[in-house]
């Protein structure tokens, strides 16, 4: 038996409960991890809260998408790690508020040792997500120039320094002066707190009007029909509500393709 926390019905943290499970041994293609950290995402919240309608898994469930352990055993036809090895992971099973968790091996990718498991189980989801903003939805390169709204948060502050490192000029808005000073750490050329001035008149100001290559919005709708009008082609991708919008030059939001992804 290990502890984990299960929840039973929908509904805020106080439906959580912490119990014991039986967990088993991996089958063919699985792998068993004894965790060392548990990454905790807003996903998890909108699932405990039953949001994620086709999602979330049936009750009741153990809850967590984002982990990182060691290896205390291996199932039938698994080669691509072994016991003692440091692996993390990210999606989907929900699994990982556990001591322990079986899982497939190709969920799980091993952390190299100048990496900490901490860092790993807390930055792989996130990664992921930046990786699939920067180099899927648009990929970023040298010459474009993108505003990220939330440049400070989990996401964001990994997306702004790909970016950079890809050579793209970035702007990032942020609501106070301490996520400006984090921002610009994290590789903004150029931070605007929304808070303070109009990101819109700044944006055509720090780009000469010619406006952005892309926008990216974790701020569930906020910010899209401002976003629009220095948008100068491409996508606006709203990875909060999964949506990526289709401009192609077209100034509202009528005239938008819009398409989940996730």
């Amino acid at each position: 038996m290990v502890k984990a926390i299960r929840l039973h019905e929908h509904g805020g943290p106080e439906m959580m409960k912490l119990e014991d499970v039986e967990l088993g041994e991996p089958k063919t293609g699985e792998i068993k991890m004894k965790n060392i950290a548990i990454g905790i995402n807003y996903l998890d919240v909108y699932m405990r809260k039953g949001l994620l309608i086709g999602y979330s898994p049936p009750l009741p469930y153990t809850p967590g998408m984002e982990a990182a352990g060691v290896v205390t055993a291996v199932g039938p036809e698994v080669n691509s790690c072994k016991v003692g090895d440091i692996v993390a992971y990210a999606g989907f099973p929900a699994c990982a508020y556990a001591e322990e968790q079986v899982l497939p091996a190709e969920r799980v990718v091993r952390v190299p040792p100048s990496v900490d498991p901490t860092v790993a189980a807390a930055a792989i989801f996130k990664g992921l997500t930046a990786q699939v903003l920067v180099r899927q939805c648009f990929k970023v390169g040298p010459g474009h120039t993108i505003l990220y709204h939330a440049a400070a948060g989990g996401v964001g502050s990994l997306a702004c320094q790909w970016a950079n490192a890809l050579g793209a000029t970035v702007i990032g808005t942020v609501s106070s002066k301490a996520k400006a000073v984090q921002a610009k750490e994290d590789g903004c050329h150029h931070v605007i707190i929304y808070t303070e001035e109009n990101f819109v008149d700044r944006v055509m100001e720090i780009t000469s009007g010619k406006g952005v290559d892309v926008v990216y919005d974790s701020v569930v709708l906020n910010f899209e029909k401002e976003s629009f009008h220095f948008l100068n082609e491409t996508l606006l991708p709203n990875y909060s509500s999964h949506l990526v919008i289709d401009i192609r030059r077209e100034r509202n939001m009528n005239n938008a393709t819009m398409n989940l992804w996730l």
